[in-house]
């Protein structure tokens, strides 16, 4: 606009220089279109609460300029554009109609006959600016409305991330501590049960079991450190999955007289840190499980290796899962007859208070580790014959979900 309205004032200096003579009152001319062009180019120096006294002042200017030579008309259109720019938009459209009607007026003086033209012309460009500048600002503001969407958008999908992140940590610490702090101290609840047992019939028994109590209670202290500090893996960078597997195996059998076994097939391979991890923990869990429940004297632990996946099954020789019931609840309660008692077996209701005091969560947390490395958890339990729990994981990172949602 600032280049516009030079270039309008030098060519209509230009043309009123070749209509007058140069005389004093053309000299003034030039003096006046002078300080029409500074005055309008110190607006850039004006700050934003004085522009419309700014843009008045000009418009005075001009207005004086034009009456004593009509060809100064042309620099209007820059005016227009200003008034838009710095007023209200039905302010402007009266300062706009202004300007179109001195224009008008001065160039009616010199036309004789009276040109239509001189009325239509300046009208017509001044309808078509105001339309232009109105759609465009709208535009602008449209744009402005979409761009703060946006910005809501990323700010509720960073918060639903978070808290997002937050739930997965959660869940996170939940399967670690499970799978850590939880297994010791079921452990020493079952070595201190033994050694209470054997207390007055089997000294020797009873001390070893209370020693064996407080080694696992040192391992689960030390344990809990590590999930304090950083929750870091299991299995120390220079162990193979198999070698743990066996430290593990017995573990549990000197705690439980559970016999278990390790197998291994295939070419052993090395294993991603999560990827064993993971194995470790399922194992240390299913175990678990079966000495609790399963009332079971043999488990087998077998890892296969694949060529892009891993296996890890066990499988125990207990009395298996209860097949799900089909009786719906009565109108008296869940699992209880017309007289209102507990017709459910011991099974069952030692089943429901494992998960009321937070103890059914072993098997949640083996297929919420494996499914989220993009693994799969296959159980398969028949009444009396044993459970056979099978978790598969991919080797590669590029697997569809293998490794990338592993929080830890």
């Amino acid at each position: 606009m600032e280049l516009v309205l030079v270039v309008l004032a030098a060519a209509s200096a230009a043309r009123y220089l070749t209509r007058h003579p140069l005389t004093g009152s053309t000299a003034w001319v030039l003096v006046a279109a002078l300080v029409f062009a500074g005055v309008y180019l110190a607006g850039r120096a004006v700050p934003p609460t004085r522009r419309d006294a700014w843009l008045a002042a000009v418009c005075l200017v001009w207005l004086g300029l034009v009456v004593a030579a009509p060809s100064f008309g042309w620099c209007a259109v820059a005016l227009g554009f200003a008034a838009l720019r710095v007023l209200p938009y039905r302010a402007a459209v009266a300062v706009v109609v202004a300007l179109v009607t001195a224009v008008s007026g001065t160039w009616l003086r010199l036309s004789d006959p009276l040109d239509p033209t001189l009325v239509v012309g300046p009208a017509c460009l001044a309808v078509l600016a105001v339309g232009a500048y109105r759609a465009l600002e709208r535009h602008a503001a449209a744009q402005q409305a979409v761009l703060q969407d946006l910005h809501r958008a990323q700010d509720e999908l960073a918060a639903a991330q978070r808290r997002q992140g937050a739930l997965a940590e959660r869940h996170r610490l939940s399967r670690e501590i499970h799978d850590s702090v939880a297994q010791d101290l079921s452990s020493i609840n079952l070595l201190l049960q033994a050694s209470e047992q054997d207390w007055s019939l089997r000294p020797t028994a009873a001390r070893q079991h209370v020693q064996q109590a407080a080694t696992t209670a040192r391992n689960g202290l030390s344990e809990v450190r590590r999930v304090v500090h950083d929750l870091g893996p299991d299995t120390p960078p220079d162990s193979s999955l198999t070698d743990v597997l066996q430290q593990l195996a017995g573990e549990v059998t000197g705690q439980s007289g559970l016999a278990v076994s390790v197998q291994t097939s295939g070419t052993v391979l090395p294993l991603p840190q999560q990827v064993a991890t993971a194995l470790l923990r399922t194992a240390r869990g299913a175990l678990a499980n079966v000495v609790e429940h399963a009332d079971a004297t043999r488990a087998v632990v077998t890892v296969s290796y694949l060529d892009d996946s891993v296996s890890l099954d066990v499988r125990d020789d207990g009395r298996g899962l209860p097949p799900p019931t089909s009786r719906p609840p009565s109108r008296h309660g869940q699992g209880q007859d017309d007289r209102g008692r507990d017709d459910r077996g011991p099974y069952e209701r030692r089943r429901e208070e494992r998960h009321r005091d937070g103890r059914g969560l072993g098997l949640w947390a083996i297929r919420d580790r494996i499914e989220g490395l993009g693994g799969q958890l296959v159980v398969e339990s028949t009444p009396g014959h044993g459970t056979a729990l099978a978790a598969t994981l991919p080797l590669s990172p590029s697997a569809p979900g293998a490794l990338a949602r592993w929080p830890g």
